[in-house]
């Protein structure tokens, strides 16, 4: 019987419980991307996790697609990373450093001399993305050519040998949600008909390279996992839209990567963030309609969309959409694991060594032990619960569940808030509307109370 506080080796790392801290973007590092001081308060918080992975941290100039979001490219970002790494080792801890390029969810806002973004096709993302100016359309992305595809793979190699600079225990390389190596793996962002394009195995020759190039790069020895979408469920919102790649095309894609030699697999979903299944919870529609109150001089789509968030009966329909295809509330914890356990059982069959992480929505030690012990995964990664209780461990090892007040509600509230305030839990029930003590607790970053 496998318990969640069991010791788990995971490549050559060993964790002192399974419970891993899911990365979550936080925007505060600078226009250099150069994190701040408070960044390593942050994560210290956070240290009685088995694992901590950091946000997703761009590897050039070109992967950059959110404001204020780290880089891992210059001696200026990687110096700034190593105080983060310190604190966390400091507390007994381990991290990982999640790199990504955002490919066609780019903005040219964000890039070197505001060159339009790059991806495996010339397809236009939906939707819109925040800048400092406001909500701005997505834009055509510029098909990539095949020396920027090798000076990509190039890239990730680089960024994670600056990660090992950096103090960093491994990476995770992220496939999943719609970014640069996920936008190669689908059907509909991939319309390529090179040796990057057409069947499954040409859409999964860019990562299985990014693979080779960080293993030659970094050394054997150095983790290495990947972080992939089971399914991209991209009728999710839009019916009439394509599926995407589906959980049977994930699975084949997961056990190339075994071969190649990967440590473990991290299961997320959706080709998109956020998308209606991660996470998985509602859509704070009243702080969509803040947002947008102030942007409206921006973008083509944004006084539709806020008239859309403002209409009763438009934004009953939006709210009927985003929850159409999710888990009823009480089923929202685990509900990734089918397809975690699916990727597990056949990676399984190649080798026994590779553990396959599973988020979603986990916070009850009860279900975490119900998931592990019945092997749908070996260990699981929690993001906007341990945001709301960064001594949530504790709980756990005192055996003892999370007071119900304390969960984690699933409102959202935390995604939006980030884009202009500290990366923390907005939802009033859970301080009996108290916005004193929300404020308080938000900006312990700053001013933290003695680590229990």
């Amino acid at each position: 019987m496998t318990t969640l506080f069991d010791r788990l080796k995971i490549g050559t790392i060993e964790l002192s419980n399974r419970i891993i801290m899911s990365p979550m973007t936080r925007s505060r590092a600078d226009d250099e991307g150069v994190q701040p001081e408070i960044a390593a308060e942050y994560y210290r918080q956070r240290a009685s996790a088995g694992l901590i992975i950091t946000e997703a941290t761009n590897i050039s100039p070109m992967a950059k697609g959110y404001v204020r979001t780290p880089g891992i490219y210059t001696p200026e970002q990687i110096e700034s990373w190593r105080s983060v790494t310190d604190a966390v080792h400091a507390q007994g801890g381990k991290i990982f450093l999640q790199i990504f390029h955002t490919g066609r969810i780019a903005l040219p806002d964000f890039l070197p001399d505001k060159a339009p973004p790059v991806a495996p096709s010339p397809v236009k993302a939906n939707g819109q993305n925040y800048t400092d100016d406001g909500m701005k359309d997505f834009v055509e992305p510029r098909e990539m050519t095949i020396e920027e595809i090798r000076q990509t793979v190039k890239d990730f190699a680089a960024a994670a040998k600056n990660a090992i600079e950096a103090g960093f225990d491994g990476v995770e390389l992220h496939a999943a949600n719609g970014y640069l190596v996920h936008q190669f793996l689908g059907t509909n962002t991939n319309l390529r008909t090179d040796e990057y394009g057409g069947s499954l195995e040409n859409r999964a020759r860019f990562v299985r390279e990014i693979v080779r190039a960080i293993r030659a790069k970094a050394g054997a020895d150095f983790h290495l996992q990947v972080k992939i979408s089971a399914a991209d469920y991209n009728n999710a919102i839009f019916f009439w839209e394509k599926k995407g790649t589906t959980l049977k095309d994930s699975i084949q894609v997961c056990n190339w990567l075994v071969e190649e030699g990967v440590d473990a697999i991290h299961v997320s979903s959706g080709n998109m963030f956020p998308h209606p299944r991660n996470p998985m919870g509602g859509f704070p529609v009243e702080h969509a309609v803040r947002w947008y109150d102030t942007m409206l001089s921006s973008g083509i789509h944004t006084q539709r969309n806020y008239f859309m968030m403002r209409n009763p009966l438009m934004r009953r329909v939006f709210l009927y959409l985003w929850h159409r295809s999710q888990e009823r509330p009480e089923n929202i914890e685990g509900a990734l694991t089918k397809e975690a356990h699916a990727i597990r059982d056949s990676i399984r069959k190649l080798r026994s060594d590779v553990p396959v992480i599973c988020t979603g929505g986990f916070q009850t030690a009860s279900k975490i032990f119900s998931v592990i012990d019945l092997c749908d995964c070996d260990a699981v990664s929690i993001a906007r619960p341990l945001v709301a209780n960064n001594d949530m461990v504790r709980y756990f090892e005192r055996g003892e569940e999370l007071p119900e007040k304390k969960r984690c509600t699933y409102c959202n509230r935390c995604l939006l808030n980030a884009l202009e305030n500290p990366l923390a839990c907005y939802e009033p029930v859970r301080f009996d509307y108290d916005y004193d003590a929300m404020t308080k607790e938000a900006l312990s970053v700053f001013k933290p109370a003695p680590f229990r």
